[in-house]
């Protein structure tokens, strides 16, 4: 029987749904993998949560948006003997506006970090849990991903990917030990939009869930092995549109939630 502390990875760590699912985790006492770009934030993250729950918290400082990250976040844990039992794919953003008008750099980018990079850790993660017959992957994924996303498609269509994928996948896994899960949010109080708008604001805005609200019902059923987990009722009305509704409305009603204020 294993009696070592769990340990779980998770990445884009520094603030929002990361820095609350980290917490989330440590309180199960859980040792901790932060990754994100921004170091000093996963140092006071760090630094906190080894006070609050005397757990061992490793930092790694990597870009996900760069192709070899993936690869050597595996090898530099490998290195030192850290098994991850738990992985928790949060990096992810988005930008607004159309996509003809957007840096094709940055679109890419999206896909880099929201799909390949999330699809890379899971294949260099999962055989060992599968083998081990223990632990699990909790996606973040977005209520995005259940609609079209006009002024935002290429976030959207990544997101299409990540809820699928994780679908997929929990199927694949069944029986084997490993929970596989996704977490779709919709709006949430973070830097994500501001990032994503470039500090622009939306024509049309929805009330938003907390980050620590949206963290906890996700880790809550993940651990209870729930695959699909929309938080707020709002939010899976939205995730339902689809199916009620012809997909020229859906299309429409997100390009009128995604305009931005001049």
């Amino acid at each position: 029987m294993n009696t070592s502390p769990e340990v779980v990875l998770v990445t884009g760590a520094s603030s929002g749904i990361g820095w609350e699912l980290a917490k989330c985790f440590a309180a199960d006492k859980s040792d901790l993998v932060l990754v994100a770009r921004n170091r000093s934030a996963l140092e006071k993250l760090s630094a906190e949560l080894q006070a609050a729950h005397g757990i061992q918290v490793h930092i790694l400082s990597a870009d996900l948006s760069r192709p070899e990250t993936p690869k050597r976040i595996f090898q530099e844990l490998s290195a030192q003997n850290i098994t991850v039992d738990v992985l928790v794919n949060n990096a992810g953003f988005g930008l607004h506006g159309e996509f003809v008008d957007l840096p094709l750099p940055g679109q890419l980018d999206i896909i880099h970090v929201n799909i390949t990079a999330l699809t890379e850790l899971t294949g260099l993660f999962l055989p060992g849990m599968i083998q081990r017959r223990r632990g699990g992957i909790l996606n973040v994924g977005s209520v995005a991903g259940f609609l079209p996303g006009p002024n935002m498609a290429v976030y959207y269509a990544s997101k299409a990917f990540v809820l699928s994928f994780t679908e997929a996948l929990a199927e694949e896994t069944s029986g084997t030990g490993v929970n596989i899960s996704v977490l779709c949010p919709g709006p949430t109080e973070s830097n994500f939009g501001n990032v994503a708008r470039g500090g622009k604001s939306r024509q049309v805005e929805r009330p938003k869930m907390s980050a620590q609200t949206v963290a906890q019902i996700g880790h809550q059923e993940f651990r209870a092995g729930k695959v699909v987990v929309v938080p707020g009722i709002s939010n899976k009305l939205l995730a339902f549109l689809p199916r009620i509704s012809p997909r020229k409305l859906a299309r429409r009603v997100v390009k009128k939630y995604n305009r931005t204020k001049k």
